[in-house]
């Protein structure tokens, strides 16, 4: 890790990834710290942008999204102007939730959910195809979850 944390910081952080809703003093107690002293090393924390904020993990199927999609991406050029085309497109497309530059076969790997077929027939259309400059696409739907993401290794 290039910021300097000790083991009390790292016991903050796999605390906070597992519950970051849990009161200060609650989390501080469970730590065997003060609250004041819990709260200071979290807000250095923050401000060393080792916590980069908070977010509620929602249940996908519960708000109806029963459909979780990889698309693989590859455009028809590398050039600087094509990516960066492409970027801007896809940081505009609500319907797209993330999305990583790769190496290997596919240049960009997505991933997108919906409701059913009808719903990613609708993102497909409107979305995906309409981004630009792309020369392939193959898309990938996760039938079951094996394991949810639940925090960084914290060493």
């Amino acid at each position: 890790m290039s910021e300097k944390i000790d083991a009390t910081d790292r016991r903050i952080l796999t605390a906070l990834q597992r519950e970051s809703a849990r009161p200060i003093a609650e989390l501080a107690a469970a730590l065997g710290l003060s609250p004041s002293a819990c709260h200071r090393r979290i807000k250095s924390l923050e401000a060393a942008g080792i916590i980069s904020g908070y977010a509620a993990r929602l249940g996908r199927r519960k708000l109806g999204l029963s459909i979780m999609a990889n698309v693989l991406i590859t455009l028809r050029s590398q050039e600087a102007s094509v990516l960066e085309g492409f970027e801007a497109a896809v940081r505009a497309a609500p319907d797209i939730l993330e999305c990583h530059l790769t190496s290997g076969q596919a240049d960009y790997v997505l991933r997108v959910v919906a409701r059913d077929m009808d719903d990613y027939d609708r993102i497909h259309r409107n979305c995906l195809a309409a981004l630009p400059d792309v020369s392939s696409m193959q898309t990938t739907f996760a039938l079951r979850q094996i394991k949810a993401f639940s925090g960084y290794p914290i060493l």
